[in-house]
């Protein structure tokens, strides 16, 4: 094996051949999630807890299947109602939770740097469901083999990441991947949701539709988050959508074989046109979907591996 972490915190510590690892096993769990008996026992007898500080309907359900699919027992907790609101610290949840002897830990927060601080803490192997503005390492490796499967590899492609990015953990996440699998990757959208310096990430930067998705091999449309922003970060969503919305006439300057990508939740009429998002040509949406499960089965199988195989051998009599 080349993937040798005990944890999966974020794309940034990845090497390429850790990131064509993961991807090339979940292929092989895309093949079993489309068999009519969808079981595999790679995490038989291990327990699996996903802890969501933030709501998700998507990430948390993709996670729990995956686990069921590979055998783990697995536990939602319901952090909304847990001590935490009681005024229990986010260390002293881990200690308790580290007492229970989980084997994998899947957790989203609302602040960066919460689940670092958690893998720190813990002796289990912890996965990043997203934390705040700083990353969201498994929609990232669904988006890239999303990307390979349809375009049949994944370098050298142009990619246009549009929307709002100055409070995207997704696109944060995919620049890096993409740029560590020699892509050519353009930011499109306004000057007010792009994020300081963000020329120093190695990527092109442009505030007008039209031109930043000329000659693209791949769109990848954000959501606007504006449960992130305390201001006025774009005029009404309105002008936002004529600007900087997906329709027929902005894709049209993409490549006829572009295709589009959104990692939902969508809101049709603001970041992109319905009838482009259900294109079934031109829209790969419901693959991003279909592809999360079987990442992160293959991120939880790895990491079980590396588990068992750094656990302390017995001697037999």
């Amino acid at each position: 094996m080349t993937f040798r972490g005990k944890h999966l915190l974020g794309i940034e510590p990845l090497y390429p051949e850790e990131i064509r690892e993961i991807l090339d096993l979940a292929d092989q769990y895309v093949d079993l999630n489309r068999r009519a008996l969808k079981h595999s026992d790679a995490l038989a007898g291990l327990t699996q807890i996903n802890m969501f500080f933030e709501n998700s309907t998507r990430t948390q359900a993709s996670f729990e299947l995956a686990g069921k699919r590979l055998g783990a027992d697995v536990m939602n907790m319901a952090m909304q109602a847990s001590s935490i609101k009681k005024g229990e610290t986010l260390v002293d949840t881990a200690l308790t939770l580290n007492a229970m002897h989980p084997d994998l830990l899947v957790v989203r927060h609302p602040h960066s740097g919460a689940v670092d601080l958690l893998a720190e803490k813990v002796n289990c192997a912890v996965l990043n469901a997203g934390d705040g503005r700083h990353e969201h390492p498994t929609q990232a490796l669904l988006d890239a083999l999303t990307i390979r499967r349809a375009k049949g590899r994944l370098h050298r492609l142009n990619i246009a990441i549009c929307g709002d990015i100055a409070h995207s953990r997704v696109a944060r996440s995919n620049i890096m991947l993409l740029g560590k699998m020699e892509n050519r990757v353009r930011l499109v959208g306004p000057p007010t949701l792009m994020p300081s310096r963000i020329a120093d990430f190695g990527v092109e930067v442009y505030d007008d539709m039209r031109e930043g998705l000329k000659d693209v091999d791949v769109v990848m449309m954000l959501r606007l988050q504006r449960e992130r922003m305390d201001g006025g970060f774009i005029p009404s969503e309105r002008e936002y959508y004529h600007r900087f919305g997906l329709d027929a006439e902005k894709l049209d300057f993409a490549k006829k074989d572009a295709i589009v990508m959104h990692p939902g939740p969508m809101n049709r009429g603001v970041e992109i046109d319905g009838t482009i998002a259900d294109d079934i040509n031109r829209s790969v949406i419901q693959e991003q979907v279909e592809m999360g499960v079987a990442v992160r089965m293959a991120a939880m199988d790895l990491l079980a591996r590396n588990r068992r195989a750094s656990a302390p051998k017995t001697i037999e009599a």
